[in-house]
């Protein structure tokens, strides 16, 4: 820091006066932010660790930048910040941490790293353009954009490449994955940009990664395998709420109709350039494709998640077996051929491990039998052209406890605006092994009481009753006609929002209908933000990371009460495990997890010191029901009322104030 702040106490870099106030505008003293930050300095000080609940409008980032980068400069300790999507860890890098850097007049080096994925792969885009084995003509034209581009490029970060879109079927043709790398045998690694990525990462003095990739270091250096992240002394989770679903994915196994197409695809191309003797090679490629397909056609519809001993059919055992009687096949195939060269090489390698997972999930799967040992459930998932089978882990609090425990870092921050129920952060705790650290909640700065309303309609049936969707959404309609701005409709199902989409767009004839699936997210939120007074029907991605400010989003509508699926697989082998030890899984699991998610769903209202609005809650089990004041006691503290007529006034009333401001 510079003379002038590095004594300056965090009282007084946090003041309305204080040098954040110089840089950002609209800055002003908010005694939660301080909070936070005093918190976060202590326990990075003492080696310790922290959750802490921060409500919306609380300013986490700053709450946790500064203390962070103080003690950067007094301490020299390297910071690991980790969050939950792309877009937030490019605001941070992008925008939050220079803005903060010029604030405290200080220059730590910082470095984004992401997933090898989001990076060019020069050595896979030009075995591509040289293969000429595409889907598609587009294909062939937006690699054609993708090659102009990657003689622009510094980073190699393909996000930034505008001619290729988040689903654009090309993207594994110019990018490498952890199985078909061939890291420093790689005739282009010299120029590699994870390569560089990386080897930045570990001269900078704070570093921006995700999730995922937090996790995927974590296991691997449990597991004694190196370490894709550099040696931190502190490390801060931000959206810290998403981090136990994905650490089920990392400490569980896993096999993917995807990743032996890709290795497929892989040796084909290979074949076609170092190994066109073969032709036996292809001919093995294809019998493995086909015993791929063979078993998706076995698993059915799509978009299914269902336990293994409810699909594992002998017909379904029989197709796997011959699955990994063609894989084994290619295997040797590969074998003769892996010393020509180092793409062949990997592609041995990729599959034998692909055949030691096959053979896993051939093996005779009993979790009655060996709960004690390894509690976990063997699932499937179904996707229009593809299927994954997972062995996830009911619990991850040891795994994880045992994974930090391994790592550099002495101090940790895990910090959301939703990491309690009724400010109990027991199950969030618990699920992580994180019973030992600190905690801290802190209310939002928002005065909830003057600037919105919760409405809970009147007179509605059961949620299960087949006439609910039809009267809650009646019952909503008039609301949405009185709002001057514009209106969030979350739904639990895309059923529901189906049924209510085709209902609108006959009856809303003065407001424009936006649903989910239509446009991609980013460029569905603009349009709903730009229109200011249109509808937006959407499911479970936009009940989180949403933010729309002001009065394009004044009325925000949530179906009914957010609880997970009982048949999904994970939720019912821990409802099983609940039982079986006692429990009650409705209050100990299902509960806290709904919560959770309604207070995301909630959180997308107000955004802001100047917004106004109304959160429609439509279940009526939050007043029929006990539980239901648990619910409620977690939201943030809006007037309430049952009464129509006041929220549509109230409405009103905001419809007037745009007048006056006029």
């Amino acid at each position: 820091m510079s003379e002038s702040s590095q004594n300056l106490e965090l009282t007084e870099l946090f003041s309305s006066e204080g040098p954040l106030s110089k840089v950002f505008k609209g800055f002003k003293q908010r005694i939660e932010q301080l909070q936070m930050a005093q918190s976060i300095e202590a326990v990075i000080e003492s080696d310790e660790s922290i959750c802490i609940e921060a409500g919306t409008g609380t300013g986490k980032t700053f709450g946790y930048l500064v203390p962070a980068l103080k003690a950067w400069y007094l301490h020299d300790k390297k910071i690991i910040v980790s969050t939950g999507t792309k877009n937030l860890q490019d605001q941070l890098f992008y925008r939050d941490l220079p803005n903060m850097r010029d604030a405290l007049s200080v220059s730590p080096k910082i470095a984004l790293l992401k997933g090898r994925n989001n990076y060019l792969c020069t050595y896979r885009m030009d075995q591509s353009l040289d293969s000429g084995q595409f889907q598609s003509r587009s294909m062939v034209d937006t690699l054609a954009k993708v090659k102009s581009w990657s003689s622009q490029t510094q980073s190699g970060d393909l996000t930034q490449c505008k001619d290729l879109s988040d689903n654009d079927p090309l993207w594994p043709y110019v990018t490498s994955t952890n199985d078909n790398c061939l890291g420093v045998e790689c005739p282009d690694f010299a120029d590699c940009y994870v390569a560089k990525a990386r080897q930045k990462a570990t001269t900078a003095d704070v570093v921006v990664v995700n999730h995922h990739l937090l996790l995927a270091d974590m296991v691997l250096k449990d597991d004694g395998f190196g370490e894709l992240l550099p040696d931190a002394d502190t490390v801060i989770v931000d959206e810290a709420h998403q981090l136990t679903d994905i650490a089920h994915s990392f400490y569980g196994q896993r096999l993917t109709s995807r990743q032996l197409m890709e290795l497929c695809r892989d040796t084909e191309l290979e074949a076609l350039t170092t190994a066109r003797d073969d032709r036996q090679l292809s001919v093995g490629v294809r019998r493995v494709e086909g015993a791929v397909n063979e078993v998706r056609l076995e698993f059915g519809e799509s978009g299914r998640k269902v336990n293994w001993q409810l699909i594992a059919t002998p017909a379904l055992q029989a197709k796997l077996k011959d699955l990994e009687k063609e894989v084994t096949a290619l295997c040797e195939r590969l074998e003769r051929h892996a010393s020509r060269s180092k793409g062949l090489d990997s592609c041995h390698r990729r599959c034998e491990e692909s055949l030691q997972t096959l053979v896993l999930f051939n093996s005779t799967f009993s979790p009655s039998n060996d709960e004690k040992a390894y509690p976990a459930v063997r699932w499937v998932e179904t996707y229009r052209n593809g299927f994954a089978v997972l062995e996830t882990p009911l619990n991850v609090s040891e795994s994880f406890s045992r994974s930090r425990n391994e790592h550099a870092a002495k101090s940790w921050v895990f910090t959301s605006a939703t990491l309690t129920q009724a400010d109990d952060f027991g199950l969030f705790k618990k699920e992580l092994g994180l019973e030992k650290a600190k905690d801290l909640v802190l209310p939002s700065p928002f005065d909830y009481a003057s600037q919105a309303i919760l409405h809970i309609p009147r007179g509605l049936p059961d949620p299960r009753d087949r006439s609910y969707v039809e009267k809650w959404q009646a019952q909503v309609l008039p609301l949405i006609e009185a709002n001057p701005g514009g209106t969030f409709v979350l739904f639990t199902s895309y059923a529901a929002l189906n049924k209510v989409k085709d209902l609108w767009q006959e009856k809303l004839h003065d407001k424009k209908v936006f649903a989910q699936g239509e446009l991609p997210k980013n460029e569905l939120i603009e349009q709903f933000r730009e229109k200011g007074d249109a509808v937006l029907l959407a499911t479970s991605s936009f009940w989180e990371g949403v933010d729309v400010k002001g009065m394009a989003l004044s009325l925000v509508v949530i179906d009914k009460l957010p609880f997970s699926a009982p048949d999904e697989p994970l939720i019912e082998a821990k409802i099983q495990a609940a039982r079986k030890s006692g429990k009650n899984p409705f209050f100990d699991i299902q509960i806290p997890e709904a919560i959770i998610s309604l207070k995301q769903g909630a959180g997308r209202l107000i955004r802001d010191y100047k917004d106004s609005g109304v959160l429609v809650l439509c279940d009526p089990r939050l007043i029929a029901n006990k539980y239901g004041q648990t619910f409620l006691k977690s939201l943030p503290p809006m007037r309430r009322t049952r009464e129509q007529n006041v929220v549509i006034e109230f409405l009103l009333s905001l419809n007037q104030d745009i007048k006056n401001n006029d």
